[in-house]
């Protein structure tokens, strides 16, 4: 195989209660990617569509993954990447993890799969460290995995995956908005209280049990965020109104996508995650802010070949 295409998924992380550990991948929204073999070593961005970022590899998420995942093979050829856009920077839905999980994922496949798709996880990792200043796997986990992903530990790396239950569905309102990661954690405080601390433990352990179990109310009673919502809602457009819609339209739970801008709902259901979708229009259509909405199954696979 010469040359291979990808869509390489867009991701919710966090999930709420799981900073920096959870994550979901999601099937309507992603980006494209064509990695091909060439006769010139190592690694090259030769087109990127649908967004303004650069072409230099070692400047590129997915230029530093790749670099990541070959540094020390001996090839006698390399790589020539083109992305196609679709996931926007700073959006909260994994932009830069898209592209990081796609770059390893399709190199992996030109040179006969010799890594696993979680031994993929560190590589796409470095892309990160680009990206937002710190290695996190709570977005490139699942984009490589599908399903859920709970980061066990970073020092080994450590990640569980974990299937979806059948009628979950998330719906993601993308206000047209930036805010960078790195600045969003640079909000957060160094330190907690203990009592938030057992409240948050307990509300990840309970989402962990309800995805295992199929258990929608227990999924739904978990989704809450003592620790870091607080800290990030207030920079989201009426964050406090479409969460409240989410729910009085009957989401499980709904909460920051990421980093934000955007903003997640969880249901049981297509049906009520349309209408999660219909709430959410209602409120940013008396904003004058641009929007995206997204209704999507989760997808089971992560990073696909087309």
């Amino acid at each position: 195989m010469e040359q291979i295409k990808l869509f390489c998924p867009a991701t919710i992380a966090n999930l709420s209660c799981g900073f920096d550990v959870l994550g979901t991948c999601l099937d309507t929204v992603g980006d494209e990617m064509i990695v091909r073999k060439s006769t010139q070593i190592g690694v090259r961005i030769t087109k990127i569509i649908g967004a303004d970022l650069p072409l230099e590899t070692e400047k590129n998420v997915a230029g530093v993954a790749a670099l990541a995942m070959l540094h020390g093979m001996e090839l006698d050829f390399g790589f020539d990447i083109e992305i196609y856009k679709k996931i926007k920077a700073g959006s909260g839905i994994g932009s830069s993890s898209a592209s990081a999980a796609g770059a390893v994922f399709g190199i992996n496949e030109l040179i006969g799969k010799p890594f696993s798709r979680k031994e993929l996880i560190y590589f796409a990792m470095q892309g990160e460290v680009l990206a937002s200043g710190s290695a996190h796997a709570d977005n490139v986990a699942p984009a490589l995995c599908g399903g859920f992903t709970l980061v066990r530990g970073y020092d080994p790396l450590d990640v569980i995956r974990i299937d979806s239950p059948l009628e979950l569905y998330a719906t993601i309102i993308h206000p047209q908005i930036e805010l960078k990661t790195s600045e969003m954690r640079a909000v957060l405080q160094p330190t907690i209280s203990l009592k938030s601390a057992i409240t948050q433990w307990g509300n990840v352990g309970g989402l962990i049990a309800g995805l295992y179990t199929s258990d929608y109310d227990l999924i739904g009673r978990s989704l809450r965020d003592e620790i870091v919502e607080p800290l990030r809602g207030p920079f989201i457009p009426q964050f406090d109104l479409v969460k409240q819609s989410a729910l009085d339209n009957g989401a499980l739970g709904s909460g920051i996508s990421g980093s934000g801008p955007s903003i997640f709902a969880l249901s049981k259901g297509r049906e009520i995650a349309e209408k999660v979708a219909d709430g959410m229009r209602k409120i940013y259509d008396t904003t004058g802010i641009k929007y995206e909405i997204h209704v999507s199954n989760i997808n089971a696979e992560g990073v696909k070949i087309i």
